[in-house]
């Protein structure tokens, strides 16, 4: 038999792993790719999403019965940058969210083709199926708090709890959310303390940064004083320092007086709100305070405690 009838019989006994099996692993591949990049793209669809339409988040209802100075000091708020950063921030949850959906895809597809590819070429491919089910088993119980703490962090990414800038209390720790992972929550506490907090141990938060806040201010008042003209200092100091441009671009409302808060042996507390923007609400209040003390001493309006004298004695 010639050169030639010898490659012909060859090939023809070996056409299965010549053509058949690379041809069978192209197609397995090739519908791979195209199921991945159909699902990275639907994934980018569904996270990226529409934007809101501008005018109806800058829309508010009028209100023609709220005093003028109100309405001057919502007009001078800047609610666009506010939109915009809450925008931001749902932004950055939807890639966090794209991006660990895109890898469960790729791993998912990867495995699939392995295993296809495994079983071309004749591979018995059940004991590792059983092998894998086993040590999925042992990795699930071994690894239980792991899960837990991805799956609470994919659900916080998911509701929107808390963001980057937050100043949140996550029951044991407060301070500034710095990241937020799918295991790990990093916050800095007021004395710069930088905290790791597993997800899963989260069992409450409490987000004051988030859409608006409000300042509480609590006015300790000697007991001698008048009631209503203390009321009316500290409102008229209140609402005179708002009206400040430093001051109103940090405020949604204008401050409200609800009165006697607390009343002790040696004096009654006042109790003041103002509404203001996220994380604005500790600056506004150490602001009101010292405007509102400045008036309090201006009117003659007493504090609680003694005012302490000191007294030269000279020898003889």
């Amino acid at each position: 038999m010639d050169v030639y009838g010898l490659a012909f019989e060859w090939t023809e006994t070996n056409r299965h792993w010549l053509i058949e099996v690379p041809v069978r692993i192209a197609v397995y591949l090739a519908v791979a790719l195209v199921v991945r990049y159909l699902l990275h793209r639907m994934i980018d669809r569904a996270t990226t999403g529409r934007r809101r339409n501008k005018k109806r988040d800058e829309e508010q209802s009028p209100e023609q019965t709220k005093p003028p100075l109100l309405r001057h000091l919502r007009d001078r708020v800047p609610k666009v940058a506010t939109s915009q950063q809450i925008a931001e921030r749902r932004q950055a949850r939807a890639k966090t969210i794209g991006s660990v959906l895109k890898s469960i895809v790729s791993i998912v597809l990867l495995t699939w083709v392995i295993l296809a590819i495994l079983s071309v070429v004749g591979v018995n491919i059940a004991p590792f199926i059983a092998s894998a089910g086993v040590v999925g088993l042992a990795i699930g119980f071994g690894a239980q708090n792991l899960v837990r703490d991805f799956v609470s962090g994919m659900f916080m990414l998911l509701e929107d709890q808390y963001g980057v800038g937050d100043i949140v209390d996550v029951g044991e720790v407060i301070g500034e959310v710095e990241s937020v992972g799918l295991r790990i929550t990093r916050l800095r506490d007021i004395d710069g303390t930088l905290w790791y907090v597993r997800n899963g141990e989260i069992v409450r938060v409490g987000n004051m940064s988030q859409e608006w806040a409000y300042a509480r201010l609590e006015l300790p008042v000697a007991l001698s004083a008048d009631v209503e003209k203390a009321k009316d200092v500290a409102l008229e100091a209140a609402v005179e320092a708002v009206a400040d441009p430093s001051l109103a671009a940090k405020v949604l409302g204008e401050p409200e007086m609800y009165g006697v808060q607390e009343v002790a042996p040696d004096l009654y507390t006042l109790r003041m709100l103002v509404k203001t923007r996220p994380n604005e609400q500790w600056s506004v209040q150490r602001q009101l305070r010292a405007e509102i003390l400045r008036a309090f001493d201006e009117h003659g309006i007493d504090l609680p405690y003694p005012r302490g004298r000191i007294h030269a004695v000279v020898g003889d």
